[in-house]
């Protein structure tokens, strides 16, 4: 077996400061209970980087006291383990309760740099039946915790708000899903892991002092700044909105698709929640639909703008009963659609390395997404390479066009482009600069996380440690690691991944 790389920090893991401040809700919030635990565990991979926000020691591979808890066979002192009560709308239907099914807060801890509570809470996720799991059995697998682990990990790199995960645990006991599979353990990080979900359980039962109960909670630890608004909740509801609006946006300027934009995966933190069937654009398709259990497309790349609007209408509806007035609730809302503008804009003019405001940016950026659309060029090459182009080498030109099938198309674009950055008085080298600062040479590509995932199921867990270290450092060039930047195989055509994991 490869041991995974290991970070260096403070606290040993029997040294952690764990509290749960959630269990400061009334107990119809959450039920407390305790994981149940896998034989044989093992560690298969750590982030040192989410390990260093909390002053987590991780120094033994082997350190059978830090597995154990990881993996919900052994309790830290002071832990109050429970999983939250929550409910939902799923692909756009109301779904009724939900809950924690296969996730085990396990405590919040210190966490200094991380704004405004100052702690993270620890998460299981896979770690056994709780009273939430309807007809599953609580478990997670090796793929999906992967994938999990990688990507949350990889965001969290790329400056997109994202839930972190500190470790995989895994065991040989067999889960089956549309096949047999090993269980694993993820450990997932977040200040809060409450979601729209969680409000709309409340209002949905027709609770608004339980609904309140949960706002004033996530007011007083997590936007403390609304306390003494006119209408704290109408406070809070307006920054949930920005905030989900921003986030979508830095998913559309990396071609991430979250794949399941369910109102229960939907953080109050404005966080990247639930890592399913996520997927990152490869050939770029405007219509493409990450998930195969999604038939109707309704979280497809372009969609889901649309859909973060939704779910914060969603979400304002479970709040109309604090905020007090439609017209309120709904002033709160109208922020996303300008906001998300907004944002998307700026960042897609970073990602081209454009340096003032113009009428016609709207007209560049659809020019642009419409040739890529029309050759169905790999998005994340497109961007990077860009960069490189020198505005009046011909030569430069070639690696971009290379990837357009519609070569007649980009060039009309190109045209277009070229004319803006003359007017801006462009210059190549720092233009270069400034778009590989924001524009990724590596993402998780499904082939990537399959490959190690595949070594992983033989125990061979380097290939995940490897990747970490590549996503970590996603804008570098790292001419060692230039495989891991390549156009995707044939054989990646035919990944899938769905709700199942």
């Amino acid at each position: 077996m490869n041991a995974p790389i290991l970070p260096q920090a403070g606290h040993t893991i029997d040294q952690l400061p764990l509290a749960n401040s959630f269990t400061a809700l009334p107990p119809a919030h959450y039920t407390a209970l305790m994981p149940t635990p896998l034989p044989k565990p093992y560690l298969v991979c750590t982030s040192a980087s989410a390990a260093a926000l909390i002053g987590l020691d991780i120094k033994d591979a082997n350190d059978v006291t830090l597995i154990d808890i990881f993996t919900g066979n052994q309790i830290l002192a002071g832990s109050k383990p429970l999983s939250a009560v929550y409910s939902g709308h799923q692909f756009g239907q109301w779904a009724g309760q939900l809950g924690d099914g296969r996730a085990i807060l396990l405590g919040d801890v210190p966490a200094p740099t991380i704004e405004p509570s100052g702690r993270m809470e620890l998460q299981l996720k896979g770690a056994g039946l709780t009273p939430y799991s309807r007809m599953g059995d609580g478990r997670a697998v090796l793929r999906s915790s992967i994938r999990e682990f990688l990507c949350s990990e990889a965001m969290a790199a790329l400056g997109i708000p994202t839930t972190r995960s500190l470790c995989v645990t895994g065991s040989d006991q067999i889960v089956m899903r549309e096949q047999r599979e090993t269980a694993a353990v993820a450990t997932r990080m977040a200040q809060s892991f409450a979601r729209f979900g969680s409000f709309e359980h409340w209002f949905y039962n027709e609770k608004h002092d339980e609904l309140r109960t949960l706002a004033d909670y996530v007011i007083d630890n997590f936007y403390p700044q609304f306390k003494t608004a006119d209408n704290p909740y109408k406070a809070l509801l307006t920054e949930v909105t920005l905030r989900t609006a921003h986030m979508i946006a830095h998913w559309q300027a990396v071609g991430f698709m979250h794949g399941v934009m369910n109102t229960d995966n939907m953080s109050i933190l404005g966080l990247t929640l639930d890592y399913g069937p996520f997927g990152f654009m490869e050939a770029f398709d405007a219509t493409h639909i990450c998930n195969h259990t999604d038939q109707q497309g309704r979280y497809s790349y372009a969609r889901q703008p649309q859909i973060g609007e939704w779910n914060c209408y969603a979400l304002g509806q479970a709040l109309l009963p604090l905020i007090g007035e439609v017209e309120e609730t709904q002033a709160a809302l109208r922020i996303y659609k300008p906001a998300f503008a907004a944002k998307f804009q700026e960042l897609m003019r970073a990602k081209l390395g454009l340096q003032t405001i113009q009428p016609d940016d709207g007209k560049l950026f659809d020019g642009l997404f419409d040739v890529l659309h029309g050759s169905h060029a790999d998005f994340t090459l497109f961007f990077r390479s860009l960069g490189n182009v020198k505005i009046d080498v011909a030569d430069s030109w070639e690696p971009v066009r290379d990837l357009f099938i519609d070569r007649a198309a980009f060039d009309g674009w190109a045209q277009q482009y070229t004319a803006r950055l003359k007017a801006e008085n462009s210059q190549d080298e720092p233009r270069k600069l400034a778009m590989h600062a924001v524009n990724p040479k590596y993402v998780l590509r499904n082939y990537l996380a399959q490959i190690a995932i595949e070594k992983a199921q033989n125990k061979d867990f380097s290939e995940v440690a490897k990747l970490l270290q590549v996503l970590e450092k996603p804008f570098d060039e790292q001419p060692e690691n230039e495989k891991y930047a390549a156009l995707p195989p044939d054989w990646a055509n035919d990944l899938e991944v769905s709700c199942s994991s």
